[in-house]
């Protein structure tokens, strides 16, 4: 099967079983994203979503969180994971809004990744989700997902490496579709121990389940 013929298949596939697909987390506005997508980072979002609601509620501006304090912050977010470092980057985060960018979340990676917290992933994730537009945002679940279906050859070793080649098959108009795809087979079907290949629509298709099947 060639590239292009596997990821026909696997859109297809996907378009089929998963036709809505979607960030988890909770939120109302693009200021509320970025809270938790930064939040999210080596963190479920089931646990984001459950220390969200004050944090949003005290904080609703960039403006109202800029005044406080990391030591403020860090008692709303002490369950996730990292709360120190992520409290300094919310903090730093919302003064960089307000100072050099009308408390509006930017909509380019350029500009997303000068925020505190905000790294490439996060950046992507947002120009996705937010802004709609073709970008790739490669987690552990994308990286894993993509590697064990084929989509990617074993020479992509990087998220970066990864990303782009994704977007060198994918089609830009379902590029933010795609990346929900993957993080969301990752999480529920294709997960890291113990993956359910025996409910997988994908089994027979992809290069672990080929590369079981011949016994190599």
């Amino acid at each position: 099967m060639t590239k292009k013929d596997l990821y026909q298949k696997v859109i297809e596939y996907f378009n089929a079983a998963m036709p809505v697909a979607e960030t988890e987390l909770h939120y109302e506005d693009p200021f509320q994203l970025l809270i938790a997508v930064i939040l999210s980072a080596q963190c479920t979002d089931k646990r984001v979503n459950m220390i969200t609601p004050p944090l949003f509620r005290d904080f609703p501006t960039p403006e109202a969180l800029a005044a406080t304090t990391p030591e403020v912050v860090f008692e709303y977010i002490k369950s996730v994971s990292y709360p120190n470092n992520k409290a300094k980057h919310l903090v730093g985060m919302a003064q960089m809004l307000v100072k050099d960018f009308r408390s509006q979340v930017p909509d380019t990676l350029e500009e997303l990744v000068k925020l505190p917290g905000v790294g490439r992933k996060t950046a992507n994730v947002i120009q996705s989700v937010v802004f709609h537009k073709a970008a790739m945002a490669v987690d552990t679940h994308v990286f894993r997902v993509s590697h064990r279906i084929g989509l990617v050859p074993k020479s992509c070793t990087t998220p970066l490496a990864t990303e782009k080649y994704l977007m060198k098959y994918l089609p830009e108009a379902i590029v933010p579709t795609a990346h929900h795809w993957l993080i969301l087979h990752g999480r529920y079907v294709c997960t890291a121990r113990n993956p359910k290949c025996a409910e997988c629509g994908l089994n027979g298709i992809c290069r672990e389940s080929l590369k079981g099947a011949s016994g190599k």
